[in-house]
């Protein structure tokens, strides 16, 4: 078994989705391994990850639209919010989506089906650097 680890560092222009497959994938070229597992990891609290829809880019924008729903800027019950009012929206926003992902390598390639890429979900209102750890265990 032999592993492989590089930590990424992607620059987002603000909120919203931003695809990092081909990123990813990369990693998982260099790492020589044909069969095993990648996990991604995101080192934030206010963004995250999460696997969907790639082809139209409607499905990004309805998707960014229902978390703008369900954790609104400026609600007057946040607390949180020494750091904007996108503070504490951010922080929702990643509790319902996830850290981390886990994709299945096969032929030295991302198993993910035929419409699905892998998302950076930037919560942010401004543009940020996020840190997302791939590591790539196999052979």
């Amino acid at each position: 078994m032999r592993q492989h680890q590089e930590e990424l560092r992607i620059d987002t222009p603000g909120q919203g989705f931003h695809e990092i497959t081909l990123l990813v994938q990369t990693v998982v070229g260099r790492s020589g391994i044909a069969e095993g597992l990648a996990t991604i990891f995101v080192r934030h609290t206010s963004c995250s990850l999460c696997i969907q829809e790639n082809a139209d880019p409607s499905a990004r924008r309805d998707m960014e639209r229902w978390l703008a729903k369900i954790a609104p800027e400026h609600d007057p019950a946040y607390t949180h919010t020494s750091e904007g009012p996108d503070d504490m929206p951010s922080h929702l926003r990643a509790m319902v989506t996830k850290t981390s992902e886990t994709i299945p390598i096969r032929g030295g390639q991302l198993g993910t089906g035929t419409w699905q890429g892998l998302y950076l979900c930037e919560h942010r209102v401004r543009n940020h650097q996020r840190r997302v750890i791939v590591h790539v265990l196999g052979e």
